[in-house]
């Protein structure tokens, strides 16, 4: 089968990504809707509205912590079928939602199954990779995110069209969640584990298989072999190497900056297409109340929202293709300047008397997703898992991606429509504020460069020795190693210094 096969795999696995960008799009158009405001008692800049959200990335919170044990011990390929299993009943309450409690567990089931999905793809599609195809493969993770916002926000616009006492406007997009998710339940079954799964559980015959399935294109038996044993090489090393416990990460000082460096990455940064910097997020969950202020309102501001979800996908995927380094301090640089211009036009035209302002303000939200995209793209992705050690690389992610990105995002996803409601084109300077109090900073006197640097490098860059060996002061924590662990630790580093 070889290359097809595997880039089969790489796609349907997608498909939770796809939920993961459709999930946390779909209430973007859902909010809109004159029937779901009555029918739940509220309007767009309501707390109630901030809950619906922010319960969607506090679930995420949860499910990205989890996935950091599930991975490991139920494998990639289940993961991502309890991540589909739990968004299928997330999917079905919302739809059915007779009440807010409904929608607001509804949602935290999506989240949860998403913080899940965010976490097993990606890491799915890289240990079932060919190692020539596997930036390409990766990626199509990333991008499918994107593809999930312009689907939710097309599907969205559609149902709009129904008459305003027609529940069909919020029920139908809110029940389309359920389809990705029958599909991931259904189709994940006829797929195979990861290899690197299965030799690290003692499964080598079956892993042999699944490399031969993935990989073998009739002439290429011993590169096979030599990928087999590569990866029983690497798999038996970390486990050798390997610390227990969640403490650890905090105790060994290397590690602990690394992974301060991974949850910054999100907490400034933030997922490129998770679209989880501050200022993208709120104006993807958002942005229909911003054009609202714009005088564009109703059916226009729903197509201007579908406009816009297509631009940030469309400029990431060109230059991810063309554009191997980005920018970003420009990148910070640049969206704050086009946020003080977007105050600015707001401030001019608060009740959206001129035209021509108007259009100006739709243009610097455009401009924004832009430059985000030109700039922090999907280095986020990449710079975390660059820093991560291999020796909490699971834990450690789940902590970045759980607390960093999620947590932070509960919180931005709260207070937000309030803020806009209460102090409309001021609360840009929210934003303004934080890209320049914390993100530009961060960036320049935290973040370390780490182009074209070899992950062995990298070690060294943090104050680590290379050949993926532990910090000497690991045997040395109290109350983390016992005294026996350390000793073995001690002689397995040896011994794999010498291996090497």
């Amino acid at each position: 089968m070889g290359l097809w096969f595997n880039i089969t795999l790489a796609c349907f696995a997608a498909t939770g990504s796809f939920l993961f960008g459709y999930d946390s799009g779909v209430m973007t158009d859902v909010i809109q809707s004159p029937h779901f405001l009555q029918y739940f008692n509220t309007k767009p800049t309501s707390p109630t509205i901030g809950a619906i959200n922010s319960t969607f990335s506090g679930g995420a919170v949860f499910g990205s912590l989890m996935g950091g044990f599930t991975m490991d011990r139920l494998g990639r390929r289940i993961t991502i079928m309890i991540g589909a299993a739990i968004a299928l009943l997330g999917a079905i309450l919302q739809s059915a939602a007779q009440n807010l409690a409904m929608v607001l567990v509804g949602r935290i089931l999506a989240g949860w199954a998403v913080g899940l999905l965010s976490m097993s793809v990606p890491v799915y599609q890289a240990e079932c990779a060919h190692p020539k195809n596997r930036g390409f493969i990766v990626g199509l993770s990333q991008q499918m995110i994107g593809v999930g916002y312009i689907v939710s926000t097309w599907v969205g616009y559609g149902s709009s069209k129904v008459p305003k006492t027609s529940s069909f406007s919020w029920r139908f997009p809110l029940a389309f969640q359920a389809l990705p998710c029958v599909m991931l339940i259904c189709g994940i079954l006829f797929f195979p584990e990861s290899p690197r799964h299965l030799i690290e559980h003692d499964r080598e015959e079956e892993a042999m298989q699944v490399l031969r399935k993935l990989h073998y294109n009739g002439r290429n038996d011993e590169w096979i072999q030599q990928e087999f044993r590569e990866i029983r090489m690497t798999v038996s090393a970390e486990k050798a190497i390997t610390a227990p416990g969640w403490r650890i990460m905090f105790t060994v000082p290397q590690w602990r900056t690394r992974l301060m460096h991974a949850t910054l990455t999100p907490l400034t940064l933030l997922k490129s297409q998770a679209n989880f910097h501050p200022t993208i997020n709120v104006i993807n969950y958002y942005q229909t109340i911003m054009y609202d202020s714009l005088g564009f309102t109703g059916d226009t501001g729903l197509l201007v929202t579908g406009i816009y979800n297509c631009v940030g996908p469309i400029t990431n995927f060109i230059f991810i293709t063309l554009i191997l380094d980005r920018p970003l301090l420009f990148g910070t640089v640049g969206i704050t300047l086009a946020l003080v211009c977007e105050a600015i036009v707001n401030s001019q035209n608060t009740d959206a008397h001129s035209r021509g302002l108007s259009i100006a303000g739709v243009f610097f939200y455009f401009l924004v997703t832009v430059l985000f995209s030109l700039s922090f793209g999907s280095i986020s992705w990449v710079y975390a898992s660059e820093i991560m050690p291999m020796q909490i690389r699971a834990r450690g992610s789940a902590f970045a991606t759980g607390i960093g990105n999620w947590l932070v995002a509960t919180v931005w996803n709260q207070v937000s429509p309030q803020g806009l409601g209460h102090i409309g084109w001021k609360f840009y300077f929210v934003f303004i504020c934080w890209n320049v109090c914390v993100t530009f900073p961060t960036i320049l006197f935290v973040f370390k460069e780490t182009k074209k640097l070899s992950l062995e490098e990298i070690d060294l860059l943090f104050g680590e020795r290379a050949l993926g060996r532990l910090p000497e002061d690991l045997g040395d924590v109290k109350g983390v190693v016992g005294e026996g662990e350390g000793k073995a630790v001690g002689a397995e580093r040896v011994e794999l210094q010498h291996k090497v």
